[in-house]
């Protein structure tokens, strides 16, 4: 619940950062309604535009700069090789993954509050100030879970291919390295969750063929035997310590 709280407040600080300025408060027509009498005109402040833009982008944020997207690749893929169709439900599965996201990320949102947000709310720091803060914590854990071939190849594509160090790689440029080095770290476990299962479906379908169930369906039969499995040696648990631990985020 500590760890809830502090994610929820470092959204909801982080979206308030552009608030604090006093010339974001001044209105901006917005629309201009005529009408047989006089007409009115509504403004719309740069405060709610922006709180409305950071809300738009916040799911985007979460998907490039956290563990969301290995794990839920991850646990789809696994969902698959057992073959149970859709279950667990989405729901589950996207549910799982945002609180276990959560859990791989606190020691990093626990930094950025302690460090740039909490100082910003008691006017410690500026914006800016904190701004920056805030960007190291999250880029020191974006960095270790990148590969330098990643890097390197956006850097090239943006064609800036000095650099001073890990800290002199644009933010720009790192998401998308970032982001790619994930989806391959997936399919990489992805494909180790699948070999013992496609190993059970394989024997079942040859036992099938040999006995000349040619019309059985093999995905019938070898369902109940990978869900024995995945539960005798404790899957889930294994599954979210192995994720967890790829993360190498709680030392």
């Amino acid at each position: 619940m500590k760890r809830l709280n502090i994610f929820c407040s470092s959204v909801i600080a982080l979206a308030g950062f552009g608030f604090a300025d006093p010339v974001l408060a001044q209105g901006l027509p917005a629309v201009t309604v005529s009408g047989t009498g006089a007409q009115q005109q509504y403004s719309l402040t740069l405060q709610l535009l922006a709180l409305m833009t950071v809300l738009t982008l916040l799911p985007s944020i979460v998907l490039m700069m956290t563990s969301f997207v290995r794990i839920i690749i991850v646990m789809s893929l696994l969902r698959q090789a057992l073959g149970t169709g859709q279950t667990p439900p989405n729901q589950v599965l996207v549910g799982l993954a945002i609180f276990l996201s959560l859990f791989i990320m606190s020691p990093v949102l626990g930094q950025v509050y302690n460090e740039a947000i909490a100082p910003y709310l008691a006017n410690k720091l500026g914006f800016e100030q904190a701004l920056q803060v805030a960007e190291k914590p999250i880029r020191a854990f974006m960095l270790r879970q990148t590969r330098e071939d990643d890097i390197a190849m956006f850097m090239r594509i943006s064609g800036k291919t000095d650099l001073d160090g890990p800290d002199s790689v644009p933010f720009l440029t790192l998401m998308p390295a970032f982001i790619t080095s994930e989806l391959r770290s997936a399919f990489t476990i992805g494909f180790l969750l699948y070999i013992p299962f496609v190993v059970i479906d394989l024997v079942v379908a040859s036992v099938l063929m040999s006995m000349g169930m040619m019309m059985l369906s093999p995905m019938m039969i070898s369902m109940p035997f990978k869900l024995m499995l995945f539960v005798l040696v404790d899957g889930w648990s294994l599954l979210m310590g192995s994720l967890t631990a790829s993360f190498n985020a709680l030392q």
